[in-house]
This record gives structure tokens, C-alpha cells and sequence, in this order.
């Protein structure tokens, strides 16, 4: 017997088809970005990795402000399919951040000269990254359900108000980080064409988030049931 917390979609199969629709977004994006976009011009090709740098971050963001809120409404509601949704947020969330952070240095050694440097918003990203690491492993090493959603919603928004700091922080401190070029007071500091490219890659790299929380949402889903079912055979 299905346990009536569960909600009958929870159990459809994964949707490989959004996955393969946002594998072929990405590709799309990475060779418009790669072939079809011209080159920065002081930074040379070494700004094409803007393209996937600044997305991640900012559907990064988006993973984790969407964690935050499904763990505030599950301290009111307590409804199991928001505390997966927070899980399955959360971790795809880790792995954009973990991109972020790989192809930060990339960009930065022929600009900067140097793989890393203690920046501000480079180490408030670390430290996001490791926050949210950490709340993943709080998951896993709790094994009540309810006091393992409860922890976990207060980490998630506690993560969360990092985000804010992190996009204001050149604003607030020294850092060698430039302007934002996009998400600029004084409007986008782009040419058209590069305007175009990053928001398909954005768009992208979106879908290539919703595809992967979704899956992810699926195997959540099934875990409990099987926990569930675990339970009752006892």
C-alpha cells in the first residue's frame, strides 16, 4: 500500500527527454558561444568562458534560493515533497557551484595571472559551496526523516542569505572581480550579440537545471517509498 504522504505522480518515470532537450540547449549554447560569438576585446577568448561561469552562478543561485524557500514552507506545512524538492535542489545546486568554481580559475589565470586569488566574492563562493556540501552531508547522517528535514530546511536558509552578499560584494568590497556587465544599475554592458549568447546559454543551462532536479526529484521519491515500505514489512 502506497503510504498517502506520497503523491502518485512522485512515481512517473524520469523524464530522459528533458534531459536530452536540455543536453541539446547546452550544446547549442557552448557552440554559438565558442563559434558564433566574437571574442572580448581585451580579455580575447579567454571571456568565452563567460558564458558558462556567470549561468552556473547564477542558476547556482537559483538552486539554492529555491532550497531555502522549500525548507521554509516545510517548517510551516511539513509536506515531504517540498523537503525532496529542497534535497534534490540542494544538490544540483552543489554541482553548478562546483563549475563555477572550476571555471573561475580558468578564466582567471590568463587575466589574472594566477589559478586563485582570496577575493571576496571568490571566497564567499567557496564558502557557499561548502556550506551547502555540508548540508548534503547533514542528510545523510540524520536518519529520521522529520528531524533530518528540519535541520536541513534551517541550513538551507541560513546557506541562503549568502547569496545577496556574494552579488553585492564587489559593490562592498576591494575585490578584483569586475562590475557586473549584465546585471549593471547603469543597463547591460554588453554588445548585442554577446547579450544574446549569454541569455541562451542562461536559458540552457535553466533547463539543464530543471531537467536535473526533476530526475533527481524521481529518485527521492522512490526512496522514500521503498523506506516506507521497509517500514511496514518490520
Amino acid at each position: 500500500m502506497t503510504s498517502p504522504s506520497h503523491d502518485p505522480s512522485d512515481r512517473r518515470p524520469g523524464a530522459d527527454w528533458l534531459l536530452l532537450a536540455a543536453g541539446a540547449a547546452v550544446a547549442a549554447a557552448v557552440t554559438r558561444a565558442v563559434w558564433f560569438t566574437p571574442p572580448e576585446r581585451l580579455q580575447g577568448y579567454a571571456q568565452k568562458i563567460f558564458y558558462l561561469h556567470v549561468p552556473s552562478a547564477w542558476v547556482a543561485f537559483l538552486a539554492f534560493a529555491l532550497t531555502a524557500l522549500s525548507g521554509a514552507f516545510w517548517l510551516f506545512l511539513k509536506d515531504p515533497r517540498l523537503d525532496r524538492f529542497a534535497e534534490s535542489s540542494a544538490e544540483v545546486g552543489v554541482i553548478f557551484t562546483t563549475g563555477v568554481l572550476v571555471s573561475g580559475p580558468l578564466w582567471g589565470k590568463p587575466i589574472w595571472g594566477a589559478w586563485w586569488v582570496w577575493d571576496a566574492r571568490l571566497t564567499l563562493t567557496l564558502f557557499l559551496w561548502f556550506l551547502y556540501l555540508g548540508y548534503l552531508v547533514l542528510r545523510g547522517v540524520v536518519p529520521e526523516r522529520e528531524q533530518r528535514a528540519r535541520y536541513s530546511a534551517v541550513v538551507g536558509i541560513l546557506g541562503a542569505v549568502l547569496i545577496p552578499f556574494i552579488h553585492l560584494s564587489v559593490y562592498l568590497f576591494n575585490t578584483q572581480h569586475p562590475m557586473p556587465v549584465v546585471a549593471n544599475p547603469s543597463g547591460i554592458q554588453m554588445p548585442p550579440v554577446m547579450v544574446k549568447t549569454f541569455f541562451l546559454s542562461l536559458g540552457a543551462f535553466t533547463l539543464l537545471y530543471v531537467a536535473l532536479v526533476r530526475s533527481r526529484y524521481a529518485l527521492a521519491a522512490e526512496r522514500d517509498i521503498l523506506d516506507d515500505d521497509v517500514a511496514t514489512d518490520r
